[in-house]
């Protein structure tokens, strides 16, 4: 099954797209990535939604990526004496480390490392920012605050603090227990919530150890302060817009949406846009025109990938959601102006042999015309820099490792074909020209270029480049 855009789609699954009958079908409407949220999934229920996936795998003969999202440190209010409360504009409220339930005057805070960390002027955000409040004293056992913005508040509501560091890890104890669930599983992705630092991520690369890609979900102002350490040090970003929109003047949000995407592409990182994008179809079978323009941005600035969340997980309308991301991108990378915006925005090359030869193979398949553009890989490094290029000819990705085929499900442009290992260079030339034939991308006679390391076999070691003529598939 080839698909008929470069931008992939990644489908959130839930109470509405959990049965193997639903993924099936969301996957045939172009979801190419399913995101399993660990907030609300058991370890049990994720191994039957892996299991499904890969059942599904088998069926239609393609690589379907799998994306664990950790649930991250959750920080919430205790609980009040009455359940709720009103808080009014200009009032004092206190937050402190006594657990008794709160009232109108002050409320219990179970989170000893935010009282430690907050600084007289900090903002503290409560239920998705719909009470705001600002800190005018502080010390390690309660925070004295006034109330900026009032409403109404009830228990167990969620604090965020734009202006405050924490010392204390992104992954709590059920995270690492979430995580060893997943990578038992043989996932293909990672995502870390609530990154602050570039040691949060050490923190579960650690862990992994190379048997999963981590992605980064940017959601807290302080990882944009970090934000060239982040990316070097994962495999892939995701622009989390929900929680960011909370921590920071969302006005502010669109561009940082704009900064993260380049910043990505110049470091051959998939970067994927989230929530929020087609909100309405949870309950109408329709997007808004707003919500169709938001998704068409994205793909339009060459984001690899564009992400369901309750739309598909809990959502009346999944099938068409997807299908809607679907025709969006394709109709976006028709447009006339569609290219010109990506070339625009193309960085230099690093100046290394793998990244000039990649910069290379783009230029020729566009002078010469070329049918698909084949990159021998073994770990996705070579089918990355191809598409970091984001070049008008079709990329064909060929490796030996499961792995590395369904982790570049996510990359964008890439078509990634499982394929035993190439004994020699003639070898390697022949079956990509097959492969290329047999998958759709080439007729006979069509030129075709390959690029691989050589000597085969070693990881990262792009460096070679041939023009190749299609003479049929492989021969039944």
């Amino acid at each position: 099954m080839r698909r008929l855009r470069r931008a992939k789609i990644v489908a959130t699954l839930g109470p509405s797209s959990s049965s193997p009958e639903m993924m099936k079908r969301l996957f045939d409407a172009g979801a190419d990535v399913f995101r399993i949220n660990m907030s609300h999934t058991s370890h049990d229920r994720m191994r039957e939604l892996v299991a499904s996936i890969r059942q599904i795998e088998q069926e239609v003969g393609r690589p379907i990526g799998i994306l664990v999202d950790l649930q991250g440190p959750k920080l919430r209010l205790g609980r009040f004496a009455d359940g709720a409360v009103t808080l009014e504009k200009g009032q004092t409220f206190t937050l402190d480390s006594d657990p008794t339930p709160g009232d109108k005057t002050r409320i219990h805070l179970p989170h000893p490392e935010i009282l430690e960390a907050l600084e007289p002027g900090h903002h503290l955000l409560l239920d998705d920012g719909k009470v705001k409040l600002v800190a005018r004293s502080s010390t390690p056992t309660e925070t004295v605050t006034e109330v900026v913005v009032g409403g109404r508040m009830s228990d167990r509501k969620g604090v965020s603090l734009p202006d405050t560091t924490i010392a204390t890890s992104a992954m709590t104890p059920k995270d690492h227990a979430d995580l060893r669930a997943a990578l038992e599983t043989g996932c293909e992705w990672i995502a870390l919530s609530f990154v602050q630092r570039p040691e949060d991520i050490t923190e579960a690369t650690d862990i992994i150890q190379g048997r999963a890609a981590v992605m980064v979900k940017v959601e807290k102002p302080q990882a944009i302060t970090h934000l060239a350490e982040i990316i070097r040090l994962s495999d892939a970003l995701m622009v989390a817009r929900g929680d960011l929109g909370v921590e920071m003047p969302i006005e502010k949000v669109p561009g940082l949406q704009k900064q993260m995407t380049r910043a990505c592409r110049r470091a051959g990182k998939p970067v994927i846009i989230a929530t929020q994008m087609l909100e309405s179809m949870i309950t109408q079978p329709t997007p808004t025109r707003a919500e169709t323009s938001d998704v068409a941005t994205a793909v339009f600035e060459g984001a690899d990938a564009i992400m369901l969340s309750a739309e598909s997980a809990a959502g009346a309308f999944p099938t068409e959601a997807v299908a809607m991301m679907d025709s969006i991108a394709r109709n976006v990378e028709s447009d006339p102006y569609y290219r010109s915006i990506l070339d625009a925005q193309r960085a230099e090359p690093e100046s290394t042999p793998a990244d000039a030869i990649s910069a290379a193979a783009r230029q020729v398949a566009d002078t010469v015309d070329l049918a698909a553009i084949i990159c021998w890989t073994s770990g996705g490094t070579t089918a990355r820099r191809a598409a970091r290029e984001r070049p008008k000819t079709p990329v064909i990705a060929l490796t030996p490792n499961l792995d590395t085929s369904r982790r570049l499900t996510l990359v964008w442009g890439v078509h990634s074909i499982l394929a035993p290992d190439a004994h020699d260079l003639d070898d390697m030339v022949d079956r990509a020209c097959a492969f290329a034939h047999d998958a759709g991308f080439a007729m006979d006679d069509d030129r075709v270029i390959i690029s691989a390391g050589v000597p085969l076999r070693t990881p990262g070691a792009t460096n070679m480049l041939r023009i190749a003529v299609v003479k049929g598939g492989f021969k039944s």
